[in-house]
This record gives structure tokens, sequence and C-alpha cells, in this order.
């Protein structure tokens, strides 16, 4: 379990990144997997899931995950929708005390936000496609539906790091046509073959968009095999599937 220096300040908030470990979930998915979407077995995960949500202070109805398919897609939760289930999103942010917002990973990038002006949370799945589609401007720009009077504070979570993710020349291109300053995020090994900073743009993105507190739980979860599922050494190592790891936020009830 991992917080945020600058959201444990807030008295009226909870909130975790979740490492893989102390859940319920056997072989490839030890411990802790919260990824519905796996093959693991559904019922460790429906376990997992309650425990998150005990941890949270909230009932396991109130632990609202999406359906993430790295778009840039955001959704506002509220009174008319919360029991919906079904949000096909990469982002959600609320206003709503007492439900806890989560957002799963296993490589890509865990944002969680709080904007302590006008009390509302929201949770951001960055992965390249996402943040490249402009998810993160998308959240931020769903804060201001909310109130267009906003004091963010963004915290950054576990995700591949700058020394793991090594991409190819097309990818690289993708970046360069957003714009030449991109140039920033990658190392060149070779002329075929670069290494990325994913959390950089992230970070570079937030800034952009005037969210100027912010802080980075800086592991990276292809490293560090013994706390964090990572999609891309589960390919190199030649597994069927992976585990996704959960951050989440909420509220609390006054």
């Amino acid at each position: 379990m991992y917080f945020s220096e600058k959201l444990k300040k807030f008295k009226n908030l909870k909130h975790c990144f979740f490492s893989k470990n102390n859940g319920f979930s056997k072989g490839i998915y030890s411990t802790l997997n919260c990824g519905k979407g796996s093959k693991d077995n559904q019922e460790d995960v429906l376990k997992n899931l309650k425990h998150v949500s005990e941890l949270m202070a909230v009932p396991y109805k109130n632990l609202i995950l999406m359906h993430q398919s790295h778009s840039n897609k955001v959704l506002i939760i509220d009174e008319k929708n919360k029991e919906d289930k079904n949000f096909f999103a990469d982002a959600i942010i609320t206003k709503l005390k007492g439900v806890a917002l989560g957002v799963l990973t296993a490589d890509c990038v865990p944002i969680i936000l709080f904007d302590y002006k006008n009390n509302i949370i929201g949770c951001i799945h960055a992965g390249w496609k996402g943040a490249l589609s402009g998810v993160i401007e998308n959240t931020i720009d769903k804060f201001k539906e909310l109130s267009n009077n906003n004091d963010i504070v963004a915290s950054i979570g576990p995700c591949i790091g700058k020394t793991s993710y090594e991409v190819d020349k097309k990818f690289y291109s993708y970046f360069l046509k957003e714009t030449k300053k991109n140039e920033i995020f990658f190392k060149k090994e070779n002329n075929q073959k670069f290494k990325f900073d994913l959390r950089g743009y992230v970070q570079n993105k937030l800034k952009k968009m005037k969210v100027e507190e912010i802080d980075n739980i800086n592991f990276d979860t292809f490293g560090d095999q013994a706390n964090f599922f990572s999609y891309r050494r589960s390919q190199k190592l030649g597994e069927e599937d992976y585990g996704r790891c959960i951050s989440t936020i909420s509220l609390l009830k006054d």
C-alpha cells in the first residue's frame, strides 16, 4: 500500500495505491489481482475487491470501477448513474461522498486527483494511447464543468519506468506528430529503439493543464516484480495473462 504525501494532508479524503500483495489470488495472479477482465478465478477477484472496499471503508457496491479501453473518455459519477456499474471510460470524477473511485493498471499510469476547493475527486487510467489522445486534458475539463475555479492536487502512481519501457520508431513518431517537444521524453537506444518516459510525459500534460501540485509514487512496475503486476513483464516471461493493481480515492462522509 502506497500513499501520496500531498493527499495524506486532507482529513476528508482516503486514498491508496495498492500493491499486488495481501490478496487471495493464486499463481500468476498472486495475490491482490483486482482485474475482473483477467482470466483469474472470479471468486478470488471478488474477494480481492471486497478486501479493497473494506480497507477504503466503503461498501463493496460503492467501489466504482471502469471498463477501461485506452480511450480518452471521461465520465462524471453522480446520484443518477452511480448504481449503473457499467462505466465505459478511462477516467471518472465525482463529488459524491462515501464512494471509492478505482483505476486498474499493470504498467499504465494510475493518476488520482483531488480538487480541495470544490471537493471533487477523480482517477485516470493513462496508458500511452489515452495520454496521447487527451484523457488527461479531458479529465481536467470535466473538473471545470463541475466547478470552474479549481485547486487540484494530482498523484501519479506506480507505472512502467523509463529505463524499462522500450519502444520502436513508429511509436516514437506518434508522439513527435503531436509536437517535436516530445523528444525530451525519449532516449535513443539505436536507429530503431527508444526508451520512453511515460511518467514524465503524463506529468507534463498535467502541468500544461495548470495542475501545479503533483507528486509521484515513483516505482517501476516492470522492474519491481515483488510488488506490482506488469503486462510487459508477463509477455516477456511468456505468461498467458497478468494481474491488475488497483488505485483508489474516496471522499469521506461528514
